[in-house]
C-alpha cells in the first residue's frame, strides 16, 4: 500500500544509479585491460599533483594523497561519468587556504562535509542541470582569477623564502612577498623554474606528433628526425607522465648535489606509510554558523568544477554522456566521507581526466584503479618523498596555473559585447583582489539583471487597427512575449495612454507566452482602472499557461467569460454585432 502522492514526489527525486553499473554490463577483458592502463598512468600523475595541491591549501601533503584515494575511488565508482577522476583540485586551493587560515582545519573539515550534504540535495533533487546555466564569461573570469591566484601562492616556494604565514587576501600576500624577496635562494629558484620549463617543453613534446599530423606532415620531419631509433625513443619517453619526470629528476638532483632547499621531510616530516585513520570532527553549531558562506562556496565551486570537467570529457569521449545529477550525489558522498579521514574538499578534475581518457579509458572501473594505485604507492613508497622539493612542487603548480586559465580570452575580449566583457573582467578582478565568493556572487547578480532586463525588453504592448466601421469607442492592443515582474509597467501604463472616449479595449494575446503572479495582477490593475473609467475590457486569444494561471488566480472570474474570446476575430465580430453567445467564443472561455 503506497501513501498518495508519494508516486509523483518519487519521480521528481533522481534515482540513484551509478555508472560503473552499466557500464559493467557489457565489461570484457580488453577494456579491462585499457581501463588498468589508464589508471595506473592517471594515479602516477595524481600523486605530485595531491601532494601539491595539499601543501598549497596549507595543509599537509598526505591529506592531499588521501582525498585523491578516498574521494577518487567513490567518485568512480558512484559517479555519472564514464572517465572523470576525481580528487583535491586546483580551483580549491584559493578557497581552502582562505578556511584553513580564518577557522582551521577542523572547520576546514566540517564546511566540506556540509558541502558534501548540499552537492548530495542537489543531485537528489535534480537540480545537476541548472549548474549549466552559469555565463561562460563568469567561469572564465573566476576560473582565470584562480589560475593568477595559485601562481602567487606558489612565489614563496618557488623562491624559497622562509615567511611564516602567508595571508590569505591578495594584496597581503604580495606585500609579504615583495618584503622578503631579497631572502630568495637561488636553488629553489632554479629547481622550480627549470620544473615549469620542463613541464612546458614534455608538453609540447608530447602534442607534437599530433600536431604534426593535423598540419599534413609527419611530425618526425617537422622535428628533423632522421633517426627510426630516435623517433622511437621520443615517443615512448613521452609517455611518461611530465610531472613524474619532473619530480624524480629534480629531487635527485637535488638531493645529489645536497642543495639546502626545502623539503616535504624538512617541512612536514614526510608522510606516513599507513592507511587514513578516521578521525570525528569537532563538531560545534557555533562553527557550523560561521562557516555558512565557505561551505556554500565550496559547494558551488565544486558543482561547477565537476560538471564543467564532465562536459569536457563528453566533448572528447565517444562514451554516453554524463549524468549530472548522478555526478553531483557521487561528489556529495565524496565530500562527506573522505574528511572524516582528514580528507579536504574533492571535486572533478580537469588535467587528471584529459589524461584518463588519452590514456584509453573506457569505464569507471579506470578511475578506481587510480585509486587503488595512489595507494599501493602510499604503502610501498611513502618515504621517498620526504625528498622532493618544494620548490619542485611549486613549478608542478605554476604549470597547472598557466594550463588552467584561458588566456586568449583576454587578447580577443574586443571581438565580444560590452556586456560579456564587464561580467568577464569584473569577475576576474575581484576573484583575484577580493574574494571568489563576492565574485561569484557580483557575477552571477549582474548575468540575473541583465537577463531580467532583456527579457522585460520581449515583452511589447503595440497598439493594432480596429476593423473599418468599428468607430472611435473601439480600440485594439496586441500583446507579445512573457508578461512577468519586469515588464508589468509596460501593461498598467495602458489605461493612461487610451485615447477619450474609448469603450472598449481589445488586448490580442495570441503572442503572449506566458504570465507570472505579477502579470497577473497587472491584468487585475489594469480591468480596475478601466472599470472605473466604464472602459469594457476584451481578451482574446490567451494560450494554454497565461489562461490557467488567470483561472487560478481567479482573474477569468473577475474578467468575466462575456469578455474572453478564443481569437481575435471573433472577439471583433462579436462586438460589431453586439453578441458574444457561447458558440462563438468556443470552449477556451470557460472557467
Amino acid at each position: 500500500m503506497s501513501l498518495p502522492g508519494l508516486g509523483p514526489l518519487r519521480d521528481r527525486l533522481h534515482h540513484f544509479r551509478p555508472r560503473l553499473l552499466d557500464s559493467l554490463a557489457r565489461y570484457d577483458k580488453q577494456r579491462f585491460a585499457a581501463d588498468c592502463g589508464a589508471g595506473i598512468t592517471v594515479g602516477i600523475v595524481a600523486l605530485p599533483l595531491a601532494m601539491a595541491f595539499a601543501i598549497a591549501s596549507g595543509v599537509k601533503p598526505e591529506q592531499g594523497i588521501f582525498t585523491a584515494i578516498i574521494a577518487g575511488f567513490i567518485i568512480s565508482a558512484l559517479g555519472g561519468s564514464n572517465v572523470q577522476i576525481g580528487g583535491p583540485a586546483g580551483a580549491f586551493i584559493v578557497i581552502v587556504y582562505g578556511i584553513v587560515q580564518r577557522y582551521g582545519v577542523a572547520n576546514l573539515l566540517i564546511a566540506t562535509v556540509l558541502a558534501g550534504v548540499i552537492l548530495l540535495a542537489l543531485g537528489w533533487l535534480k537540480l545537476g542541470a541548472l549548474v549549466r546555466y552559469i555565463p561562460v564569461s563568469i567561469v572564465i573570469g573566476f576560473t582565470n582569477g584562480i589560475a593568477v591566484l595559485i601562481a602567487v601562492s606558489q612565489i614563496k616556494d618557488l623562491l624559497g623564502l622562509r615567511v611564516g604565514k602567508v595571508p590569505a587576501d591578495f594584496f597581503s600576500q604580495v606585500m609579504a612577498l615583495v618584503n622578503h624577496a631579497r631572502e630568495f635562494n637561488p636553488y629553489a629558484v632554479g629547481l622550480g623554474l627549470a620544473c615549469f620549463i620542463g613541464l612546458l617543453f614534455w608538453a609540447k613534446m608530447a602534442a607534437f606528433p599530433a600536431l604534426s599530423m593535423q598540419s599534413g606532415m609527419p611530425w618526425h620531419a617537422r622535428a628533423g628526425l632522421t633517426s627510426e631509433r630516435a623517433r622511437r625513443a621520443i615517443k615512448i619517453a613521452t609517455r611518461v607522465p611530465g610531472p613524474i619526470v619532473a619530480l624524480v629528476t629534480l629531487s635527485a638532483l637535488a638531493a645529489l648535489l645536497h642543495w639546502p632547499v626545502e623539503t616535504i621531510g624538512t617541512r612536514f616530516g614526510g608522510i606516513p606509510q599507513a592507511l587514513p585513520a578516521f578521525v570525528w570532527p569537532d563538531f560545534d553549531w557555533a562553527n557550523v554558523q560561521r562557516l555558512f558562506v565557505p561551505t556554500v562556496t565550496i559547494a558551488l565551486l565544486g558543482a561547477v568544477e565537476s560538471l564543467l570537467c564532465a562536459r569536457v570529457a563528453d566533448g572528447m569521449s565517444t562514451q554516453k554522456r554524463h549524468d549530472p545529477n548522478q555526478e553531483l550525489m557521487a561528489q556529495g558522498i565524496a565530500n562527506i566521507v573522505t574528511p572524516f579521514f582528514g580528507g579536504i574538499p574533492a571535486t572533478g578534475t580537469i588535467a587528471r581526466t584529459v589524461t584518463n581518457l588519452r590514456a584509453g579509458a573506457s569505464s569507471p572501473v579506470a578511475g578506481v584503479v587510480h585509486a587503488v594505485t595512489l595507494l599501493v604507492i602510499v604503502l610501498a613508497a611513502a618515504p621517498l618523498a620526504a625528498s622532493v622539493p618544494l620548490a619542485v612542487l611549486a613549478g608542478v603548480l605554476l604549470f597547472v596555473a598557466w594550463n588552467m586559465g584561458e588566456w586568449r580570452e583576454f587578447t580577443r575580449i574586443g571581438a565580444f559585447s560590452l556586456e560579456y566583457r564587464a561580467k568577464l573582467i569584473g569577475t576576474f578582478l575581484l576573484t583575484v583582489m577580493v574574494d571568489l565568493t563576492v565574485a561569484m556572487e557580483v557575477g552571477l547578480a549582474i548575468a540575473c539583471i541583465v537577463f531580467v532586463y532583456r527579457m522585460g525588453a520581449l515583452f511589447r504592448v503595440e497598439p493594432d487597427a480596429a476593423p473599418a466601421g468599428a468607430g472611435d469607442g473601439l480600440v485594439v492592443y496586441r500583446l507579445y512575449g512573457p508578461l512577468f515582474f519586469a515588464a508589468v509597467a509596460k501593461l498598467e501604463a495602458l489605461p493612461d495612454a487610451l485615447a477619450p472616449g474609448t469603450r472598449t479595449l481589445v488586448l490580442d494575446a495570441r503572442q503572449l507566452v506566458s504570465i507570472d503572479a505579477s502579470g497577473v495582477t497587472a491584468f487585475e490593475n489594469v480591468h480596475r482602472a478601466l472599470h472605473r473609467a466604464n472602459v469594457r475590457l476584451v481578451v482574446s486569444g490567451l494560450n494554454e499557461q497565461p489562461l490557467a494561471a488567470m483561472r487560478q488566480s481567479g482573474l477569468v472570474t473577475m474578467l468575466g467569460v462575456d469578455n474572453l474570446f478564443v481569437d481575435r476575430e471573433s472577439a471583433l465580430a462579436a462586438l460589431a454585432v453586439g453578441r458574444d453567445d457561447a458558440a462563438q467564443r468556443g470552449p477556451a472561455t470557460r472557467a
